[in-house]
């Protein structure tokens, strides 16, 4: 296609590509490029203020395409799909050029090679679109029932508040019980409300709300069809092994976490006396006065924060992250401690950082007030926790906020606030493909704009099983995965990317070779006039592209990203810029 007037406006987004690039020379530059009718810097293309000035000019310069070169297109793409779409341009003919996380902030310490690899970025990106064409979404019906897979607090109340919003719901929980962790729980931070009593009220309502089917002792075995159409079959685990297929046009995930367990010998885990905060915090719940252990009275607690979490790099399969949730809880746990036994518990908290976030520091400074003991301790020197001649404990660490002096503690009981571990569910993700992050926890599309998608289409992630949260959290997710599944089950239809693989049936051969690669089973053999071929199923295909480089007879083409694009593009990048 020759004769395109395309518009191509690259943003500083504030200093974080502006400060490591050369806007005003990549701009100069590519606008004497063909076809490139306006070429704009912006300080923020994604403001109101740039999106409303593309519109202008998309109207007045009578332009057909659009590149825009700032962050990931994972960030924005929808953003200026929308800003095409209003401007009379098909959102389709709109191409997102990566300079930030691909030029400028992998070259900080290069402003020349980073302009020029801006350069090159952009005009790749005015290559491919160049050759788009106009596209259409594909429009799926869709099925208003939705999945929701665990019957934690996050599964129950998005079952539910799909039920309120005129779905019908299957709720598959993998336990004999509904309610996960927090039906184990008494009196939860920052309300003081009983967990166990929580999930009952929930586990009632959900029961009697004749929308939802509830199978516990259940699994998800199989999936099939496509976006807004799936057939999931669900394994229920009886006297007898029954199966069951239900039509679904949405999927919840809500599985939960498990709770890390210490190696022997870690942190003293083992010995007597020595303890997880799970652990702990079912003895407190079950108090009802001052704590006991075997019979004793506690009368000094130790606890030892970040196990099993803020791990070195060096540790196999250690845990980076922070799992947020566990500082609140030990510090509420000290209070309930402090509330029963009348403040005379001596309690010592170990801690490397205290991370009571938002109005949870309350909850903090209300156990200093009453008794409880923060120290500090070397992120390199862990505190040492033994077994002493008198049968009680000993830990031995370093305070930092005392000059780094060494303290040896005698406790009754010594405490490790473990925190938040991903639950293995490798059935389960391989059945609905689900798309895991480096922590092991499931991974969403993008954590501020799109934070509980994942990238199969119509599979909501939500709680526990997405990251670290308490329940408050959880639940504020759920509700999240509700509202989407909702936008999308209500109106009764789907609009799905058109940019999927397209097959020339006349070069195909059919040597199943497209169908091997393909992670979304979206390929299938038809007989076309006699002759076997492959065949896209348009709803099911992502658009990954695996399938195109396999045919032996360059039978398959991705619509948005051709052969002829993507060879646009590499001229583009290898095209020396002149000075």
């Amino acid at each position: 296609m020759s004769g395109r007037r395309i518009g191509v406006y690259v943003c500083q987004c504030g200093g974080n590509i502006g400060d490591y690039v050369d806007v005003d020379k990549v701009v100069a530059t590519i606008e004497h490029e063909p076809d490139v009718v306006v070429a704009r810097s912006a300080m923020f293309t994604c403001s109101d203020a740039t999106q409303q000035e593309i519109v202008q000019d998309a109207e007045e310069q009578k332009l057909d395409g659009l590149v825009v070169a700032s962050c990931s297109p994972k960030l924005h793409t929808y953003t200026f799909r929308d800003v095409a779409k209003r401007a009379g341009i098909n959102p389709f003919q709109y191409t997102q050029v990566n300079v930030r996380e691909q030029c400028s902030w992998t070259h900080t310490d290069d402003h020349e090679g980073a302009t020029e690899k801006a350069t090159r970025l952009v005009r790749a990106g005015i290559n491919r679109t160049r050759l788009t064409e106009p596209l259409e979404p594909i429009v799926v019906e869709t099925t208003p029932k939705s999945l929701v897979v665990g019957g934690g607090i996050a599964g129950l109340r998005a079952a539910l508040g799909l039920a309120e919003i005129g779905l019908s719901v299957f709720l598959v929980e993998k336990e004999p019980r509904l309610g996960g962790w927090v039906a184990s729980f008494g009196a939860m931070y920052p309300h003081g409300r009983n967990g166990a009593e929580l999930v009952a009220k929930l586990e009632e309502a959900v029961r009697a709300n004749p929308a939802i089917t509830v199978f516990t002792n259940a699994e998800v075995m199989s999936k099939s069809g496509s976006f807004g159409n799936y057939q999931v079959t669900i394994a229920v685990h009886g006297e007898r092994l029954e199966t069951i297929t239900v039509d679904v046009g949405s999927i919840v995930v809500a599985t939960g976490f498990e709770t890390y367990e210490p190696a022997a010998g870690e942190f003293g885990y083992g010995i007597d006396g020595v303890v997880t905060l799970p652990q702990f915090k079912k003895m407190v719940d079950g108090s009802a006065g001052p704590l006991t252990y075997n019979g004793r009275p506690v009368k000094t607690i130790a606890y030892v924060y970040c196990v099993g979490s803020r791990q070195s790099k060096d540790v196999e399969g250690g845990h980076t992250y922070c799992s947020r949730y566990c500082c609140t809880a030990a510090v509420h746990a000290a209070l309930e401690v402090a509330a029963k036994a009348d403040l005379s518990v001596r309690q010592y908290h170990l801690y490397r950082d205290m991370r009571t976030y938002g109005k949870y520091e309350l909850l903090w400074n209300e156990s200093r007030e009453k008794g409880s003991l923060y120290l500090r301790v070397p992120d390199d020197e862990p505190p040492a926790v033994e077994k002493i001649a008198s049968g009680g404990l000993k830990v031995t660490t370093r305070d930092l906020l005392t000059g780094g002096e060494e303290v040896a503690i005698p406790a009754d009981l010594v405490v490790l606030v473990t925190g938040m571990v991903p639950r293995e569910n490798d059935e389960l993700v391989s059945v609905l493909k689900l798309p895991i992050g480096i922590d092991g926890f499931f991974n969403e599309i993008h954590p501020k704009l799109r934070p509980v998608e994942t990238i199969v289409d119509g599979v909501y992630i939500c709680g526990a099983c997405q990251s670290p949260k308490n329940s408050a959290e959880s639940v504020t997710s759920g509700l999240a995965a509700v509202t989407q599944s909702g936008a999308i089950l209500k109106r009764g239809f789907a609009e799905l990317d058109p940019m999927v693989a397209m097959v020339d049936t006349d070069a195909c051969t059919w040597c199943d070779k497209c169908l091997e690669a393909c992670p979304y089973a979206a390929i299938e053999q038809v007989d076309e006039d006699g002759k076997a071929v492959a065949s896209v199923i348009r709803t099911a295909c992502k658009g990954c592209g695996g399938c195109v480089p396999v045919c032996p007879t360059d039978a398959v083409d991705l619509q948005g990203y051709t052969d002829a694009q993507v060879k646009a593009m590499i001229d583009g990048l290898l095209e020396v810029t002149c000075s």
